[in-house]
């Protein structure tokens, strides 16, 4: 059953295997583990970003596309959601007609950028959907009676959903049962299904062959395969499946503007835990996105930690103050590279 569940695409690796389950066991129980408004908001990023990662593995691990233009989709969803929630007011009426609305948007757009871009080849393609995720990005702040321009827009969602809604009086395992927890589980859930749809789309037959084209696209064409049709196909699912990790994203934080969904270093988050995690192997980003998110969300705290117990030797201390985080999390993304080229995921499957 859990074979079939997986696309008989299984970890092939004990210590992965246990790495996985221990993810996702963590995040499935995340609102009795961390309840605090921190610890909650990590775990909902991580579940939201394994979504958001994995569909870009599905265009760039699975069929070599580098592409700039994801965070674009992913902000189409966010701000689906967003407008149509401000507009039609709470409901699930709205919520249904953002996500619908954000999807078809996105579809007809990657459909014409993959229609009219995937010919070229490599860097050419990737700048044009560097130039055309950048003039959405500031289309979206111009906007401003639409978007809500620099300052975004917050919206309600349905009753059930608001941080005041309380299922009990009282906390169960340590856990209050509002608004955010049924918020979470939603989210949750819908990531577990968008992952296991996306993980049945590369196991697939339509999945072989964007293998085969990354392999070498002109051997696959060669033997029959149109490639820029399959490329566009590619295109289209990522964005898709983008934009729906960009409608959980507003439903989490009932908020959303360019910094939040649009910006370029959410692009560069993206590449950086599709590289630790392992290309081409979407448990990649199950791992890589934990971790990174991790680090990035607690590594100030513990380096403040670590400057206190060493506060005795001033350079030590120096060297720690969480003033440097980014410093070091840029090491730890060196150290990672180069001790796991292949990713967490790449590196555990080969290791006996």
């Amino acid at each position: 059953m859990l074979t079939r569940l997986l696309s008989h695409d299984l970890p092939k690796s004990r210590v992965l295997a246990a790495l996985l389950i221990l993810i996702v066991l963590g995040l499935a129980f995340a609102p009795f583990i961390a309840p605090g408004a921190k610890g909650l908001n990590v775990a909902a990023k991580i579940t939201i970003f394994i979504v958001l990662v994995a569909s870009y593995d599905l265009l760039l691990g699975y069929t070599g596309i580098v592409s700039f233009a994801h965070t674009m989709f992913f902000g189409i969803g966010a701000y689906g959601v967003a407008i149509a929630s401000t507009r039609m007011g709470e409901g699930w009426g709205a919520i249904a007609i953002g996500v619908l609305g954000a999807v078809a948007l996105s579809l007809v757009l990657s459909l014409i950028i993959g229609l009219f871009s995937l010919r070229v080849r490599a860097i050419f393609y990737a700048m044009i959907t560097l130039a055309v995720a950048s003039a959405f990005q500031t289309l979206a702040s111009q906007l401003s009676e639409i978007t809500g321009g620099e300052d975004g827009l917050n919206f309600k969602l349905p009753e059930v959903l608001a941080p005041s809604f309380q299922l009990m009086d009282d906390p169960f395992l340590g856990a209050y049962l509002d608004g955010r927890f049924i918020t979470y589980y939603i989210v949750f859930f819908s990531a577990v299904l968008l992952f296991l749809a996306m993980l049945r789309i590369v196991n697939s037959p339509f999945g072989r062959v964007l293998q085969a084209i990354r392999e070498n696209d002109f051997r696959a064409e060669a033997i029959g395969y149109r490639t820029v049709v399959f490329r566009t196909w590619s295109n289209v699912l990522a964005a898709v499946f983008a934009t729906l990790a960009g409608c959980l994203l507003a439903l989490w934080l009932r908020y959303n503007g360019p910094d939040t969904s649009l910006s370029f270093e959410i692009m560069i988050d993206i590449l950086l835990i599709v590289v630790i995690g392992g290309m081409g192997t979407m448990y990649g980003a199950i791992a890589g996105a934990t971790i990174f998110l991790l680090a990035q969300s607690y590594l100030q705290d513990l380096m403040g930690m670590a400057a206190n117990a060493t506060s005795a030797v001033p350079v030590l201390s120096a060297l720690l103050s969480p003033d440097r985080w980014l410093l070091w999390l840029g090491i730890l993304f060196v150290l990672s590279v180069y001790f796991f080229p292949t990713g967490i995921v790449g590196k555990l499957r080969n290791w006996k």
